[in-house]
């Protein structure tokens, strides 16, 4: 949903910070589109008894920037403020969504139709020995163990038989794997719209606010990282890519700033035409940084840049595109796992207009 620019705004916002034995790293990007209609936060203290409780949230807004703006804002009270929380965690999320969705239908904007937006959300509370995940749409959350995806939040897609069981309940429809043909989403918070069906229960509407609820025990040993992200992250990258990649560069830096943004900029330059959000919440269990890493990186990056120099020397280059096709064709060993050569392309950009410094401005645009 939405127009694109002709080309990416690649200004990131960034932040990181750390407490109860957590440190996490944000970055964002508007990219390709024309408006930057994500939204996240990030807490390590919770207050009171909740000291040692940390939260942490992305929400991707569609139609506009509002309900995801005012989620961010609320959705933490919203579910710390039922009576359920203190006595059951998952009953007070479930129900923290729903009322949240419920107040947003009385602000002015949405009774008067001028706003239609909506947002997915997917948050995480954790606890000195729990994690609880909650999920709203197509945003997803990620739990790595040994560089691997060891558990996963569904996406709710329209074409989900889940799904697609309520919405045809509903009167609704999916086509071209969208909501009446038109949403991309099947849960999701605001797109009021979408939720007037007389005789049906918040839940039972053609758009769901009913999030889908996990609870994981904590591993100190085991546990690495929790990735929470938007969907312009996860339509280039699969669990197990960003796994991979973001265990290795936790080899190579202990900088999550750093981490995060390497992760925009690769998932830019695999094509990502979206809004992107990440929020990386790293555990004790996270691998630190090695010297071998370190020099191994030095290493390759050096024989990057041979290999750029030959391709220039030896070709007739007239364009960008020439040295990336030619790179992806040597099947050189040692690109980041996961990343793979866009994870490079920084790097690539600068030595080649450091070599061609006449064609630098030409066709760098980032590839598919």
């Amino acid at each position: 949903m939405g127009a694109f620019l002709d080309k990416p705004k690649t200004d990131k916002f960034q932040e990181c910070g750390e407490g109860n034995g957590l440190r996490y790293g944000v970055a964002s990007m508007q990219g390709w589109r024309v408006e930057m209609e994500d939204a996240h936060m990030a807490k390590t203290n919770l207050g009171d008894a909740l000291k040692d409780w940390s939260y942490f949230a992305v929400f991707d807004g569609h139609a506009g920037a509002k309900v995801s703006a005012h989620c961010a804002e609320h959705l933490l009270d919203a579910i710390m403020q039922t009576e359920e929380f203190q006595k059951d965690v998952m009953k007070g999320i479930h129900n923290g969504f729903l009322e949240l969705d419920n107040k947003m239908r009385s602000l002015p904007e949405m009774t008067s139709g001028e706003d239609k937006s909506g947002t997915t959300a997917v948050c995480a509370f954790v606890s000195p020995r729990l994690i609880y995940v909650a999920n709203c749409g197509d945003s997803r959350a990620v739990l790595c163990r040994g560089g691997s995806p060891v558990f996963t939040t569904q996406d709710h897609k329209p074409g989900l038989p889940s799904e697609r069981e309520r919405i045809v309940k509903a009167g609704g429809n999916v086509m071209i794997q969208r909501v009446n043909g038109s949403l991309a989403v099947s849960r999701a918070l605001g797109d009021y719209e979408y939720k007037n069906v007389e005789g049906r229960g918040p839940c039972e509407q053609l758009v769901s606010p009913e999030p889908e609820i996990f609870v994981r025990d904590r591993d100190d040993k085991e546990d690495e990282f929790l990735v929470l992200a938007c969907d312009g992250i996860w339509d280039v990258m699969s669990n197990e890519d960003l796994c991979q990649y973001i265990h290795n560069r936790l080899l190579v830096t202990d900088n999550l700033q750093e981490v995060t943004s390497q992760v925009i900029d690769t998932c830019l330059n695999k094509g990502s035409r979206d809004n992107m959000s990440i929020v990386l919440v790293v555990f004790p269990g996270a691998p630190t940084p090695t010297q071998e890493a370190i020099d191994a990186e030095k290493e390759f990056d050096a024989t990057l840049e041979r290999r750029i120099k030959e391709i220039v020397e030896q070709n007739e280059i007239t364009e960008f595109s020439t040295v990336l096709h030619k790179l992806a064709s040597l099947n050189i060993e040692g690109f980041p796992p996961g990343g793979g050569l866009a994870a490079k392309r920084t790097l690539i950009e600068k030595i080649f207009k450091e070599l061609c410094p006449d064609l630098a401005e030409t066709d760098l645009d980032p590839f598919n």
